[in-house]
């Protein structure tokens, strides 16, 4: 039986999302905005779903006085997103049955 897939990660922004976050361990927004292409409104509300679920911390603060937001990745995403590759990988390279 194939493993289920973490409904959180299977949104495909999301996953850009924590996959980036994965490989960076922190981004802004603008950078987040540039590498997926997403709008700044869709992106807030992924970003708010990835918050909630425990997988990143979202930080406001002021840089050289305008705002900044910083996403970092948490423990819990990065094992999230381990887990969410080994169900896909299961799903792509299935163990023949015998």
């Amino acid at each position: 039986m194939l493993p289920p897939l973490n409904p959180v990660l299977h949104s495909q922004l999301r996953l850009a999302i924590v996959s980036l976050l994965v490989q960076y361990h922190e981004a802004d927004f603008r950078l987040l905005v540039q590498k997926t292409q997403a709008t700044a409104g869709n992106l807030s509300v992924q970003l708010a779903k990835l918050k909630n679920a425990g997988y990143i911390e979202v930080q406001k603060q002021f840089r050289n006085n305008y705002p900044q937001t910083i996403c970092r990745i948490l423990p819990e995403g990065e094992n999230a997103f381990k887990a969410y590759a080994s169900a896909i990988s299961s799903y792509t390279h299935p163990k023949k049955a015998l």
